[in-house]
């Protein structure tokens, strides 16, 4: 977050700087009100209000790159910040009813920054449209940033089990889970070292992706194993998808970045075919199992 501030810094300083404006305007322009004038709840909540929009701007900007919908998201809550330390200045200075300046401030900065981040949310909107279909086959209908695995930057288990969940009880919902690992990893890692395998596990699982369908969710199972749901999929059907996924990995040119030797790589797929009276536990299980057989036969195995 805060490599992503300091790309920021103008807009902070832009903001900083308007309502140190502010202040010194109405210390200067204005008298000071006695403590017993102060309303003290009225300085709570509006110094309040004030400095949660701040936070969110700076959530915003120390999680975002720069770009139109960052600028206009921050644009608005800038001005309703403003607006608002304004209003929180009102409960600490009297000003003249000369002084027009403040409340055009405080009526014309919100509206102003309402709308300008109404726009933005606009912009967000179909930005985050754009990311959910690329992300389609990690999230599926579900999003928790809890259950992001920080390796591969997809779903854990978790994520599998709310998906199962959600549409277990359809009854045209054919359901097949496979779980895959790669063949000898433990021994690639001893080899190769902890980031070779980290990374290598990494590309893997991008590669599985690429050759997934849309409608098909991949998650991490544990170190080196992934599970993949295949709704609405025939056993027949996940056998050809399975014999794609392992030729692809059997095809991935892996890279030692020391030597620059192509290290070839072999896929052990397990499948698993739903029963009925089965749960979504019952499932994961069978695929666990048949992942298992896999790796002490051919390197594939059908559970039914």
């Amino acid at each position: 977050m805060p490599q992503l501030l300091i790309l920021h810094r103008q807009k902070i300083l832009l903001i900083s700087l308007l309502a140190a404006a502010l202040l010194l305007a109405s210390a200067l322009l204005g008298e000071p009100k006695t403590l017993a004038d102060i309303d003290w709840i009225d300085v709570l909540g509006e110094g309040g209000s004030a400095l949660a929009v701040g936070f969110w701007m700076l959530m915003i900007l120390g999680s975002r790159p720069a770009g139109r919908v960052t600028n206009l998201l921050t644009l608005g809550l800038g001005f309703m910040f403003l607006a608002m330390w304004a209003d929180t200045l009102d409960e600490f200075f009297h000003l003249a009813s000369s002084q027009a300046w403040e409340p055009m401030v405080e009526s014309l900065a919100m509206p102003f920054g309402i709308g300008v981040l109404t726009w933005g949310l606009w912009h967000w909107q179909q930005e985050q449209l754009a990311i959910r279909s690329q992300l389609q086959k990690r999230e599926q209908c579900f999003r928790d940033h809890l259950w992001l695995d920080g390796l591969k930057q997809l779903g854990r288990v978790d994520q599998l089990e709310k998906a199962l969940a959600q549409s277990w009880y359809f009854p045209d919902e054919v359901r097949v889970l496979v779980m895959a690992e790669l063949e000898g990893f433990p021994h690639f890692e001893r080899r190769y070292g902890h980031e070779e395998g980290d990374r290598l596990l990494r590309e893997s699982a991008e590669l599985l992706m690429l050759n997934l369908r849309s409608g098909d969710l991949l998650c991490r199972y544990a170190r080196d194993r992934l599970v993949i749901s295949l709704p609405q999929t025939t056993p027949a059907q996940a056998l050809h998808l399975v014999g794609q996924l392992r030729a692809a990995v059997e095809h991935f040119a892996f890279r030692d970045e020391s030597t620059g030797q192509v290290l070839k790589q072999n896929l052990i797929v397990g499948v698993a075919v739903r029963q009925p009276g089965d749960t979504p536990g019952d499932l994961i299980q069978r695929a666990n199992l048949a992942v298992r057989m896999a790796a002490s036969g051919s390197g594939q195995s059908l559970a039914s």
